[in-house]
């Protein structure tokens, strides 16, 4: 049985001609849509951003829809929600009614049924012991995965693992250049807050979601309007 659903899976992966980790892993997430009855896929990644190396930053790789986007970089800003524990756990986290988790995550869980979401369901990117980042599934409406879709998951979680090694291939672990742009952007806003303020790493990316959490900004909105000057946070004030 389940190395049928690998080759069912397996064909539809390779009906893609692009080529290269970065178009097999936006396959993944669109089979994922199509096969799993899911309103939409993203897929993040962690990197090093401490000073010491030694902290960690979540990055977006890619979102099949707008609210994926949003919602990955929901959980970038508030700093919970279920890819957070997916990743902190290195289990499956599976949430079929959003409304039921306020009071586990209620700064996400009131912003994401904000977007419209409903469900959600988070897969560690992981070899091993080693954990690289998380494939989170939404949608619009409540409801469980099936077991044989909870199967599909779990296979194409294991290919989009394999994808992000790849893609990560030869680069640093502080090496950012080939995520996505506006994540590139919330790494230089960081360099430029911790300047601006004289605080480490960590605690400029934490005003930094703090500013976005209480305005209601995306985080990587809040990233753009630093690096290109429209916002300065002053070390005696609020930003300006």
């Amino acid at each position: 049985m389940v190395n049928d659903r690998r080759q069912r899976l397996r064909a539809l992966l390779t009906q893609d001609n692009q080529h290269g980790p970065g178009s097999r892993l936006r396959r993944i997430c669109d089979i994922c849509v199509a096969e799993l009855k899911v309103s939409g896929a993203g897929a993040t990644v962690l990197t090093k951003v401490g000073d010491d190396g030694t902290h960690h930053h979540r990055g977006l790789i890619h979102a099949s829809n707008a609210v994926s986007a949003r919602l990955e970089d929901l959980q970038l800003t508030v700093g919970e929600g279920p890819c957070v524990q997916a990743f902190a756990t290195g289990g499956p986290v599976l949430v079929p009614d959003l409304a039921a988790t306020y009071i586990r995550w209620p700064a996400f869980a009131s912003a994401a049924a904000e977007l419209g979401v409903a469900a959600v369901f988070s897969f560690p990117l992981q070899v091993g012991a080693a954990r690289l980042g998380s494939l989170d599934l939404y949608r619009d409406r409540p409801g469980p995965l099936t077991s044989g879709r909870l199967a599909d998951a779990l296979i194409l979680a294991d290919w989009a693992t394999a994808a992000v090694i790849e893609q990560i291939d030869g680069h640093n672990t502080s090496d950012i250049s080939w995520m996505a742009d506006s994540h590139v952007e919330i790494h230089q806003a960081v360099g430029m807050v911790k300047i601006q303020l004289d605080v480490t790493t960590e605690v400029a990316l934490l005003r930094l979601r703090g500013h976005a959490f209480t305005t209601g900004v995306p985080l990587a909105q809040v990233a753009k309007q630093v690096v290109t000057r429209t916002l300065r946070f002053d070390p005696d004030n609020e930003p300006a």
